[in-house]
């Protein structure tokens, strides 16, 4: 695979050509999936969890994502490496250029980040100054206590129309990718038709140009009940390596996610 570039994502838009993204916090697994061609891996604030126990991403700092996405771009070739900007580093546009400017030093070759009209200035900035944005709509898991826990987003008209003009609004300010996580599978498509930027989804059915789930979840070693959007490729898989390939072959088909991933 050549080394993955903005441009190879918007191709991939632009050709109706599906991508794919999983989570990575360590040289190894980074190595793992970018051998198996997996286009982005994205070292997520969900590694407060995942690596470290805590019960959200709240609890993860700047420390702990610019270290991970250290030890990720030891690991890769030609994987895009997206890495989230944690709760509460990017509450001003100083805030934000700063911080953006730490996790692109340690590797990232794109910044995630989560938020609502606010971040609009601050998306705005960090364009302008040359770093890469995606821009993360719909279930805010940095915001969960706020929107009353891990619920579906844009059920109704009012709401999935704020959604969709916003995600117009990002555009305009500079953001070269969405990633929407918890919504109607018809708005997620309708939402991806819209913007002209790629659009990673996850909960948010098989419209959107790419899918992202966390490694460890697709590999079923994430303990306790899963949510309805993952789906367990380690099944009849025989190996972690099998296993990966198995879900970049079933994004790329078309095969996941299943109307029982989706809402």
């Amino acid at each position: 695979m050549p080394k993955v570039t903005l441009n190879t994502l918007a191709s991939r838009k632009a050709a109706g050509e599906k991508f794919t993204c999983l989570t990575a916090y360590d040289a190894t697994v980074a190595h793992l999936l970018d051998e198996q061609g997996v286009e982005v891996l994205l070292v997520g604030d969900s590694l407060g969890m995942v690596m470290q126990g805590k019960d959200s991403t709240v609890h993860v700092s700047m420390d702990d994502i610019e270290y991970h996405t250290r030890c990720v771009s030891r690991g890769v070739k030609d994987t895009m490496i997206m890495s989230d900007m944690p709760f509460m580093s990017a509450s001003t546009e100083e805030k934000a250029l700063e911080n953006a400017t730490r996790l692109m030093q340690a590797g990232a070759e794109i910044v995630k980040i989560e938020g609502d009209r606010w971040l609009l200035p601050a998306v705005k900035t960090m364009a302008e100054r040359g770093i890469p944005v995606c821009v993360h709509l719909g279930l805010l898991p940095q915001l969960v206590s706020i929107l009353g826990g891990y619920k579906v987003q844009g059920r109704d008209v009012e709401q999935a129309t704020a959604m969709i003009q916003l995600a117009k609004e990002m555009e305009q300010a500079g953001a070269v990718m969405l990633l929407l996580e918890c919504v109607p599978s018809d708005l997620a498509r309708e939402l991806t038709q819209t913007v002209s930027i790629p659009v990673i989804g996850i909960g948010a059915g098989k419209d959107t140009d790419a899918q992202v789930l966390v490694t460890q979840d697709m590999l079923n070693l994430t303990p306790g009940r899963k949510a309805k959007f993952v789906r367990n490729f380690m099944e009849g898989a025989s190996s972690v390596q099998d296993a990966v390939g198995r879900f970049v072959s079933a994004v790329k088909s078309g095969e996941y996610p299943a109307p029982e991933h989706s809402y």
